[in-house]
């Protein structure tokens, strides 16, 4: 089933994201995590794509294990930075013979180690030129299944890089312009922020399916590193005040987060929102315990 047959389905879809693991231990775990997640019978995972392609075999290789596995269809993360057209359409044509069916095409960060990552040496520069050269790919024939479908991102809170929000919303524009079937947000603690996104798209003549981006906070030290991960992530004083003076219990404070996040997945719910994915870190308790709540994929 395409991507767009997916996200056009009565009940808003569910769906996980997941990082490639570097040491045996950490593969077995986050398996064991995928199949606690499969039973929700999941809309579809993504796998992340590290900075410059830093886990590209990696993601792969995560991508094969799930689509050989489970039943849960893959969508890798795929990113311009420091690659060629040949390194493209060489991991185009090796998720096109594995069976995959849906990329999402971002333009990504170089690596840590190069901070000063001269980019004139990529094939593409922007997500929009991805996005238009998977179309291409499609359009050649080489995918056995007739084609990818694509998704890209979106960024309630704002990019980081863009402060004009109307340059914002001109360049995921261009993305969907380009062949884009689905938008993805990056995460956001206050719906307001999504709604207004939303609104945004419409008004600019955006009419792909726009699917949520949560993230439940269930530890202290994890929300100060999403914060620094996430630039410019807000968290609304609502956010606080559920959290505040959990810090020194981890169990309260887990059971908080996991409140918080489930109301705030009720609300995009009874405001039809298209998909909710969750970016799990790997781990299934928060993500599941949402899930049961609010009866979502397989658990109603």
């Amino acid at each position: 089933m395409h991507i767009s047959d997916i996200l056009a389905q009565p009940q808003p879809s569910i769906s996980f994201e997941f990082f490639p693991p570097k040491t045996e231990k950490a593969a077995a775990s986050l398996f064991d995590t995928i199949r606690e997640l499969e039973l929700l019978s999941p809309s579809f995972v993504s796998v992340t794509y590290g900075a410059g392609g830093s886990t590209r075999d990696l993601t792969h290789q995560l991508v094969l294990k799930i689509l050989q596995e489970t039943s849960i269809p893959a969508v890798p993360h795929l990113t311009c930075v420091c690659h060629e057209e040949a390194d493209i359409d060489g991991i185009l044509a090796r998720y096109a013979e594995s069976g995959v069916g849906t990329i999402l095409a971002l333009r990504g960060d170089p690596p840590r180690d190069r901070p000063d990552y001269d980019r004139t040496a990529d094939a593409f520069r922007y997500a929009a030129d991805l996005v238009r050269h998977i179309r291409g790919f499609n359009q050649s024939g080489q995918h056995p299944g007739g084609g990818f479908g694509i998704g890209v991102a979106g960024f309630p809170e704002g990019h980081p890089e863009t402060p004009n929000r109307m340059a914002e919303m001109d360049h995921l524009k261009a993305k969907v312009e380009a062949g884009a079937d689905y938008i993805c947000t990056q995460l956001f603690f206050d719906n307001h922020d999504f709604f207004d996104f939303r609104d945004r798209c419409a008004l600019a003549g955006i009419e792909v399916p726009i699917v949520a981006g949560i993230m439940p906070i269930t530890t202290a030290t994890g929300m100060v590193r999403m914060a620094e991960l996430a630039a410019g992530a807000r968290f609304p004083a609502k956010l606080l005040r559920t959290l505040n003076g959990h810090e020194n219990d981890q169990e309260r404070f887990a059971a908080a987060g996991i409140e918080y996040a489930t109301a705030q997945c009720q609300e995009l719910i009874a405001q039809g929102v298209d998909g909710l994915h969750f970016y799990t870190l790997n781990k299934s308790g928060a993500t599941k315990q949402i899930a049961v709540e609010l009866q979502l994929g397989g658990t109603g």
